[in-house]
């Protein structure tokens, strides 16, 4: 029966006729540190989303910074959707009396 090296560095391989990735006799819990690793980050964004709590990477004591800096934003961007809209109808009132 044939393997195909998957990754090296881990000892992984695949059995083509059944397509399951094993350990060729080596641990595999680099790959299980480097998953638990990837889930953190994962579950960092889409915590991201609600705007509550602390990230993995921020200092403690910026819990609401997300919510703060969203909310700002969204001011200056509405500031700027409505002052291009009110400066489209002021030119079409200009043209229209003119």
């Amino acid at each position: 029966m044939a393997y195909v090296i998957v990754l090296p560095e881990f000892g992984l391989v695949t059995d083509p006729t059944v397509g399951v990735i094993t350990s060729a006799g080596e641990s595999l819990s680099p790959v299980i540190e480097k998953v638990a690793i990837l889930e953190a980050n994962a579950d960092d964004l889409v915590n991201m989303l609600s705007g509550e709590g602390n990230m993995l990477a921020s200092f403690p004591g910026r819990e609401n910074g997300l919510a703060i800096g969203g909310t700002i934003t969204s001011f200056w961007y509405g500031i700027a959707i409505g002052l291009f809209i009110a400066g489209i109808i002021a030119f079409q009132l200009i043209k229209a009396v003119a």
